[in-house]
């Protein structure tokens, strides 16, 4: 006689759940990344202290030591004043960029990344996004603060200004758009060279050491090299009035967003390379 077998066990129904790979979904991913990044919470921090406590802090010490005689008062730009601190907040967001990107290499979280999004070029573009976002949402705020609380302070020697006057809007967004295109700046380094130390080299080289080489040039060579370099070109957005020795706001902010592009470009060209 045949003994019974009793029926297997019904099993967990399968996932059904679609588990394509979609960009939104890398944006997704990429976010929650940002958010569990410690050092991502510090940089952007720092990036709102120095926007904020810089223009502050020059404002303080401009309405200590007003300027003085006509010619002085007439060539003193309070907006410049209230962006003092952007030149020390790229050095945070750039560092962002290099961080959110080099500390996955660092760490071997990469392999994991790219077994889950194997065609990668995704990946840089949801790290673009999200950092784009992030920077933007951060920077933007802090430099309308660091502008309306420097005004209020400088308002006491009559030296303050509106947003309403000329080029005033677009100089204090403007830098907002200049402290994310350097993330973004960031991150194509981070990306092309995968390791943290060279990539922040490599950034304070681009911002910095390129202009200290440019004032080694002779004659008029150093003016006309320098005002089409990363740095300066990009804080043309800053100029209020005419300025000779500029590209003009938004032709210079071009040039450097072109320059962040020419940069991912050749990140996006090695990781297509296959190689971790």
């Amino acid at each position: 006689m045949t003994p019974m077998t009793e029926p297997a066990a019904p099993g967990p129904p399968a996932y059904s759940a679609d588990q394509r790979v979609t960009q939104l979904r890398v944006i997704r991913s990429e976010w929650t990344k940002l958010r569990s990044l410690p050092s991502a919470a510090w940089s952007l921090l720092t990036a709102i202290v120095l926007v904020v406590g810089g223009g502050v802090l020059a404002a303080v010490l401009q309405a200590a030591n007003p300027p003085h005689g006509h010619a002085a008062v007439a060539a003193f730009n309070p907006t410049t004043v209230s962006l003092t601190g952007v030149g020390l907040a790229q050095l945070a967001t750039g560092a962002l960029g290099v961080l959110l990107i080099t500390g996955e290499y660092a760490t071997g979280q990469v392999r994991t990344t790219f077994a889950a999004v194997p065609r990668r070029l995704p990946v840089l573009y949801g790290k673009t996004a999200v950092l784009a976002l992030a920077t933007l949402a951060t920077c933007i705020p802090a430099t309308l603060a660091a502008f309306l609380i420097s005004q209020s302070i400088l308002a006491s020697r009559h030296l303050s200004t509106t947003l309403g006057q000329p080029g005033t809007a677009r100089a204090v967004l403007g830098c907002g758009l200049y402290l994310a295109a350097v993330g973004l700046l960031g991150l194509g380094l981070g990306a092309l060279l995968r390791h943290t130390a060279g990539a922040i080299a490599a950034l304070f080289g681009v911002l910095f050491g390129l202009q200290l080489i440019a004032g080694f040039l002779p004659g008029t060579w150093s003016g006309q090299v320098s005002k089409y370099l990363p740095a300066n070109a990009g804080g043309d957005i800053e100029t209020i009035g005419r300025s000779p020795g500029s590209l003009g706001p938004w032709t210079g902010f071009g040039l450097l967003c072109l320059y962040t592009v020419i940069v991912l470009g050749l990140a996006a060209w090695r990781l297509r390379r296959r190689e971790v």
